[in-house]
């Protein structure tokens, strides 16, 4: 039996992709690679829609990060951005590579992917698909079932692996055919039909550029504290961030590193706070963060990453609205959302 890489989202366009793979009698490895900016899973452990999906179809789920490669995609695509900080491109053809190691490691004829052409403006045009293409190693073996009709025969559709006429010719931004489509083959339970990337947000943009300005070393777990409380420029140089409620708190905890130092409350209530890195001054500076956005803080604990304590902070002044207003980092025409209604590129 052929065998085919499915890279699978967890959405609509990819599991029907599945469905029509399936059909065809072709045995399917679905293939999720997880970020820490995907809308759907929320972390780097994996989407729960994509795992659903895979149930759903039938077919057994590989999921691997897209890793610290992915993040220098970031800070220096080769194929330009977006609206916001997403290397659109750059990742799909990252993505696909990643599949590509699949496909050979496993014997698969091909990888498969629910892309429709049109649908995203900067990563779904025809002379990005053939980019994405033809820079992933995947000449003649990326197989898109939605749209391949606008696109020159694969080597499985060549080979009379694949019947062409049984695929599809959809394009455009529309989902109806999607849908449709998803009715007559009973395709259902598909809760993130769009997906999104929180790199195209344009105030979580903001922190990323931030961060590549002042950080030009970064690494994919530093970034991973953008997503995670208030963050604070000092003069220095330090980043401070400050939870904005217990979820936060306990994330920004779990992800101290040597060099960090980590503020909590010992009285009254408030939030946790993070120095990157943790010279004196900036401890000062974070405790007196945490005692104007808390009730009763009258002594914080600072420690380090393995939780040894190190100093005791009394009686600290809440810092000046003002002051913290200009170390904030946030863009200027509102307030730091928390990064809703984005979508890929």
């Amino acid at each position: 039996m052929t065998k085919a890489i499915l890279l699978l989202s967890g959405g609509l366009d990819s599991g029907l992709a599945g469905k029509i793979l399936l059909s065809l009698g072709i045995e399917v490895t679905a293939l999720h690679a997880t970020s820490p900016f995907c809308r759907c899973s929320g972390s780097a452990g994996g989407c729960a829609a994509a795992a659903r999906m895979a149930r759903q179809l039938g077919i057994p789920l590989t999921t691997v990060p897209k890793g610290e490669a992915y993040w220098e995609l970031v800070k220096r695509p080769r194929f330009g951005r977006g609206s916001g900080v997403n290397p659109c491109i750059d990742c799909r053809i990252h993505v696909c590579s990643l599949a590509r190691g699949l496909m050979e490691e496993t014997g698969a004829a091909f990888v498969a992917t629910g892309e429709v052409l049109g649908q995203r403006p900067m990563s779904q045009h025809r002379r990005a698909m053939e980019l994405v293409e033809r820079e992933s190693g995947l000449t003649g073996r990326l197989l898109r079932p939605l749209s391949a009709k606008f696109f020159p025969p694969t080597l499985a559709e060549r080979d009379d692996i694949v019947p062409r006429w049984k695929l599809l010719a959809i394009q455009g931004r529309s989902r109806k055919p999607q849908l449709e489509l998803a009715r007559e083959l009973a395709l259902g339970d598909y809760p993130c039909p769009a997906g999104g990337c929180l790199l195209t947000d344009p105030q979580f943009a903001h922190r990323v550029r931030e961060m590549l300005d002042h950080e030009p070393d970064s690494r994919l777990a530093d970034a991973c504290l953008l997503l995670h409380g208030r963050h604070y420029r000092l003069p220095e140089g330090t980043r401070v961030v400050i939870g904005r409620n217990e979820k936060d708190n306990r994330r920004i905890a779990a992800l101290v590193r040597p060099g960090d130092a980590l503020l909590v409350p010992a009285t009254g209530s408030g939030p946790t706070a993070l120095c990157r890195p943790g010279p004196p001054s900036a401890v000062q500076a974070a405790a007196g963060l945490i005692v104007r956005s808390g009730k009763g803080v009258t002594r914080i604990t600072v420690s380090g990453p393995d939780d040894r304590l190190t100093q005791t902070l009394s009686d600290i002044p809440p810092l000046e609205t003002e002051l913290a207003e200009t170390w904030r980092i946030a863009r200027k025409e509102g307030t730091l959302s928390p990064f809703q209604g984005v979508r890929g590129g």
